[in-house]
């Protein structure tokens, strides 16, 4: 069975993926093709049912819950860091409402997470890659930084404003889960089971290979010294990509009860994992 397999181009995505690029496991009779994507046009992807398995943000699951299941393994959590908000001067939450704020994509969590902290915000939507230069050269007043400028933004002598992970982990005491991934439902209930196993040995390749599976990872760096890489997938690859666990999935519950009390979803949301 052919598996499109979506995953953003970063050095985490593609660390928990080494090994199927590398041919390193027994796919069970599954052939997959890796599709690198940006987040934004793989939540857009979703809500065609485009690929059989992708990488979503947590907050496009439930317009796509119909068509799709969690994995229970391959999330993006950030344990008190995620998105951060930055400006050419450190801005109060008053501030930030009054101000247009860069933003990756409306169904980002991080867009999803910053209007749980701030209510209902100005904003623009701009390729994450473009925003941290849009605040820097002063065509925005702030701007919300997702993958690696969560950690580079310092060096456009721009300032942190919140941090969200931190701010959500204060919240709510649980880690913050940003990006999830999915398979299609018409997999079948038995072969998606395997695919599932498939695809948590992979991640535990790459935890077990650590520097092969960076070598591949640095690929996807787009700039980033291995010293820098090496730290961000150490911060989204961990024991809570390989399996949720009881915390995890009480932070997916969380952000989606609280996404749901904010109205911003079609209908009821229902967290449903494969088994």
């Amino acid at each position: 069975m052919r598996i499109r397999l979506g995953h953003s181009p970063d050095p985490d995505d593609a660390f928990m993926f080494w090994a199927l690029a590398e041919q390193r496991l027994d796919t069970r009779g599954f052939e997959f093709e890796q599709v690198p994507q940006d987040i934004q046009t793989l939540n857009e992807w979703a809500l065609e049912g485009r690929l059989e398995v992708t990488a979503l943000s947590l907050h496009t699951y439930p317009f796509v819950q119909d068509r799709y299941i969690l994995l229970p393994h391959g999330a993006s959590m950030g344990n008190g860091y995620g998105p951060v908000v930055v400006a050419p001067r450190p801005l109060s939450r008053d501030e930030l409402r009054s101000v247009e704020i860069v933003v990756p994509g409306r169904m980002t969590t991080a867009f999803l997470t910053l209007r749980m902290y701030l209510g209902d915000f100005a904003f623009r939507e701009l390729p994450f890659d473009r925003i941290l230069s849009e605040v820097a050269e002063g065509r925005a007043a702030a701007g919300l930084l997702i993958h690696e400028g969560q950690l580079t933004y310092r060096d456009s002598a721009l300032e942190l404003c919140v941090d969200l992970g931190e701010w959500w982990l204060l919240e709510t005491g649980l880690p913050l889960p940003l990006g999830v991934n999915v398979a299609r439902r018409d997999i079948g209930e038995a072969r998606m089971r395997d695919l599932s196993h498939v695809l948590r040995e992979s991640i535990q390749a790459g935890l077990d290979n650590r520097d092969e599976a960076m070598r591949y990872a640095m690929e996807f760096g787009r700039g980033l010294d291995a010293a820098l890489a090496d730290r961000f997938v150490g911060m989204y690859v961990n024991e809570l990509t390989c399996e949720y666990g009881e915390e995890g999935r009480q932070a997916v519950a969380e952000l989606l009860r609280r996404g749901e009390a904010l109205g911003v979803f079609p209908e009821p949301v229902r967290v449903d994992f494969v088994g």
